[in-house]
């Protein structure tokens, strides 16, 4: 199979600017979505009827919304980040001038037994401003969590449907002793054809895991980074049956 690829410059071909540093740090959402761009244009000029090509153009989308959608949570999470903060300090004054009241309570009493209910209604102030802190302290992971797993998801179903456009495309139906059934399904391409199909499923899925660890640089909660490594399996697994298939067209 033929490889189409752009040409890079060597170790030996000048010294690297500081400027492109950054570059090599971070996967760039722009960089991935020209590739799948380039991508969807060479599935098109090879196989103009196929699905194959919506497909592309389906991650193409979902790179553009992975781009615009952590670009405006950015914004969003840092206006609800200083809230979160804010409402925090308001908190723990609250719950010290509390503190503060029940125990100029208690040192006015005398009875040990009078003590009882000032002591448990200062436990419950601690226990209910612990709760309301941690819950404002979370609340702006619990926000980016929900919007990339909804990104994820939908890149998790779309490498799925990847391996549906090429799991009928059986290498052995192209042997010359293969006898098919009326169940069959219809297959119009010839090996060269089918190699190139195979190649494309390939390199759709790769970018679907490239897309989904733009996720991964946008948040370091656990649950994100897990489910990215899961898609990136996936992708690596159904990627590998493709290569299978490959190698097993005949010559």
């Amino acid at each position: 199979m033929s490889v189409e690829s752009t040409p890079m410059s060597g170790p030996m071909s000048g010294p690297v600017s500081q400027s492109m540093t950054p570059s090599l740090q971070r996967l760039s959402a722009g960089a991935v979505h020209a590739t799948v761009a380039q991508l969807s244009r060479r599935i098109s000029a090879r196989f103009p009827q196929r699905r194959l090509v919506g497909v592309a153009d389906e991650l193409m989308q979902l790179v553009e919304d992975v781009e615009v959608r952590m670009a405006a949570t950015r914004g969003r999470l840092s206006r609800v980040r200083m809230i979160s903060r804010v409402a925090v300090a308001l908190v723990v004054v609250a719950t010290v001038a509390a503190l503060a009241l029940a125990l100029r309570d208690i040192g006015r009493v005398d009875s040990s037994v009078t003590w009882l209910p000032l002591i448990e209604s200062a436990i419950n102030d601690l226990v209910f401003a612990a709760i309301a802190i941690y819950f404002l302290h979370t609340l702006p992971n619990r926000i980016e969590r929900g919007q990339l797993l909804d990104l994820l998801h939908r890149l998790r179903s779309l490498a799925h449907i990847v391996d549906m456009h090429q799991l009928t495309k059986d290498p052995e139906r192209l042997r010359d002793d293969f006898v098919t059934t009326p169940a069959s399904p219809r297959l119009d391409l010839d090996r060269a054809g089918m190699e190139h199909y195979f190649g494309y499923c390939s390199e759709l899925l790769s970018l679907i895991g490239k897309a989904a660890a733009l996720c991964a640089e946008e948040s370091r909660d656990p649950v994100v980074l897990d489910t990215v490594s899961t898609i990136e399996r996936l992708t690596t697994a159904l990627s590998g049956k493709i290569w299978q298939k490959i190698s097993l067209l005949p010559s």
